[in-house]
């Protein structure tokens, strides 16, 4: 999988994955309770793609068409999750995340 080289939409993905839910009748079970445990599913489906792997047959993934295209759906999954939760919690990803890498500069300063 290559990079596409377009930006992230943040706001265009959760309004699709509003209207996905929305669509499926699904608005009731989307609460960011159900989202962090559906979430923390994919992480470990996401994990379980590298379980018995060395860190050398890990790193070589890419090389493996299949796996590489199981792992971009399992952080695609996990990514989506993300997405929701933060939609419906009020979170702005854009702010905390540049938040979160100031705040991880400060407490470790490069030497």
């Amino acid at each position: 999988m290559g990079s596409s080289n377009l930006p992230l939409d943040i706001a265009g993905l959760q309004s699709r994955l509003r209207a996905f839910a929305a669509a499926r009748q699904w608005e009731p079970y989307q609460t960011p309770k159900n989202l962090a445990m559906a979430m923390v599913v994919e992480a470990a489906e996401l994990v379980e793609i590298f379980q018995w792997l060395t860190p050398e047959e890990s790193a070589a993934i890419a090389s493996d068409a299949a796996r590489h295209q199981h792992l971009g759906e399992e952080i695609a999954d996990v990514m989506l999750y993300l997405l929701q939760i933060a939609d419906h919690s009020g979170v702005d990803i854009a702010a905390a995340v540049e938040a979160k890498l100031v705040k991880n500069g400060l407490k470790y300063p490069a030497p």
